[in-house]
């Protein structure tokens, strides 16, 4: 079956951090606690980035998605802010992204490729395991990428992280697709790749980025490796040409 539909990865895949992220955290965090001091809302970073940490480790368990908005409610209810407004919130979790969004990049091959496979018969998606769809969507308007795809979706709207099967039923429920048909790109061996395989699609990694340990190398073996989204194209007809 003839490869038409082609998942990406965004976090380091199209994009990548230009600094390390614990200072950037540390800004963000309190740009947060700024936002929310200013509707007479105590909250001590260090407490909320605690509560972060439980959050990532849960949801690495379960690959369900809980957002950043729930955490933070229900942190603030646990302190005995309990009504406190859905603008407050968003106007809280904005100041915190703002400084996040400053670290990303993106790739310098990126748009290359995407005007490459543009003219192509591809079909383009991006899902992203992300803890606010906002957050994600401004980053590919800031990009100007989001005219390359069909849909930009994210873990935070459809409450499914990669690797879980739903995640990919998802994306591919937008082209009405079957897993044979497509392939899923990404820097990730243990939510893209392993996703991937899971549902029988393509799986191609982009290794660049990628940070993984020796058992996941052993274990998660990706259909193909390359080191740049400019070696994309060239790998997909090869792809093609094997198929007929």
């Amino acid at each position: 079956m003839t490869i038409r539909y082609l998942i990406f990865d965004l976090g380091g895949t199209l994009m990548h951090a230009r600094d390390d992220w614990q200072p950037i955290h540390k800004q963000a965090d309190d740009a947060l606690v700024q936002a929310l001091g200013t509707h007479g809302i105590e909250l001590n970073a260090e407490v909320f980035r605690a509560r972060l940490h439980d959050y990532y480790q849960q949801r690495d368990k379960d690959f369900h998605e809980t957002t950043y908005h729930l955490v933070l409610r229900e942190l603030l209810q646990e302190l005995h802010h309990a009504e406190v407004d859905e603008s407050v919130l968003r106007s809280a979790l904005d100041a915190l992204f703002s400084v996040t969004q400053s670290n990303w990049q993106l790739e310098s091959d990126a748009i290359e490729m995407l005007e490459q496979l543009k003219s192509t018969k591809y079909r383009l998606g991006i899902f992203s395991n992300a803890g606010d769809d906002k957050d994600v969507q401004q980053l590919i308007e800031t990009f100007k990428i989001g005219s390359y795809f069909d849909f930009v979706l994210t873990s935070a709207a459809c409450f499914y992280r990669k690797p879980h099967p739903r995640a990919f039923e998802i994306a591919l429920a937008h082209w009405n697709a079957d897993p044979q048909e497509a392939a899923m790109i990404g820097d990730s061996l243990s939510a893209d790749i392993t996703g991937a395989k899971n549902l029988n699609m393509t799986s191609i990694w982009i290794s660049r980025r990628a940070q993984f340990d020796d058992d996941e190398m052993r274990r998660i073996q990706p259909d193909f490796s390359l080191r740049k989204l400019t070696e994309l194209l060239p790998t997909l007809d090869r792809i093609s040409i094997s198929r007929i």
